[in-house]
């Protein structure tokens, strides 16, 4: 009898410690438990925010969710409860996380996620700074105006096993964070920036909602084909999307 293997189109989340071979070579018991404890942090929130851890192997975790809203709620609220709970730690042995962030098509064989796009969120997942959140083009074309989220664009990125350059965005992390990697070297760009906020509904009419909102994306999309501007998306208050 063949295995049964599904395919469907999911929120895929790769989240791994970095620095964390310099952290065991430290202090291999104090590196576990601050691991254990950090991990009962991600398996609430995934959890609180409808995710399915489908792998974890040593520092990482993979997980995927039914909506992509809400694998970026988790992503931010992850970060944030991470750098609260390193606040005590000297700056040595805090434990931050990497996380990169994709939609896409994957196969689900025994519980676990396969194909291309699980690949792509584990490259994401690598280029970020520590407490930072790399997404991609589809995660950034597709996110709605609910949640606050300000995008960096930071271009086509090469990566392994990858053949086509991935255009990747990035995520301001919410805890304190160090310049490391291959990002972080990316400087802000020398231009004017514009903030788009979203258009109020002053019909009365809830239906007119997503018309206001089509109105927000439009002119974003307008304004990024000018390449003497640099446009950040949706700037809405920041937490009212995470917190219930």
């Amino acid at each position: 009898m063949a295995e049964q293997v599904e395919r469907r189109l999911t929120t895929i989340l790769a989240i791994d410690v970095a620095e964390y071979d310099r952290l065991m070579r430290a202090d291999e018991d104090g590196t576990l438990a601050l691991l254990t404890a950090c991990r009962a942090i991600l398996d609430a929130l995934i959890a609180e925010h409808r995710g399915r851890i489908a792998n974890t192997a040593g520092d990482s975790v993979l997980a995927e969710f039914p909506s992509l809203a809400e694998g970026l709620s988790c992503s931010l609220a992850i970060q944030e409860a991470i750098a609260k709970h390193n606040e005590p730690l000297s700056l040595g042995r805090q434990m931050r996380f990497r996380i990169g962030l994709h939609l896409g098509d994957v196969l689900i064989k025994d519980g676990d996620l396969f194909g291309d796009a699980v690949n792509i969120a584990a490259r994401l997942q690598a280029l970020p700074e520590p407490g930072g959140i790399c997404v991609s083009a589809a995660v950034r074309e597709h996110v709605g105006t609910r949640l606050s989220v300000a995008f960096t664009d930071a271009g086509a990125q090469q990566v392994k096993n990858i053949a086509e350059p991935l255009h990747v965005f990035r995520i301001a992390a919410l805890g304190p964070v160090h310049a490391t990697g291959p990002l972080a070297a990316l400087p802000l760009p020398d231009k004017p920036s514009v903030a788009v906020l979203p258009f109020t509904n002053m019909s009365g009419d809830p239906e007119q909602e997503f018309f206001a909102d089509g109105i927000a994306e439009d002119v974003i999309t307008a304004l990024s084909r000018y390449p003497s501007l640099f446009v950040i998306a949706q700037l809405l208050l920041h937490l009212q999307g995470l917190r219930r």
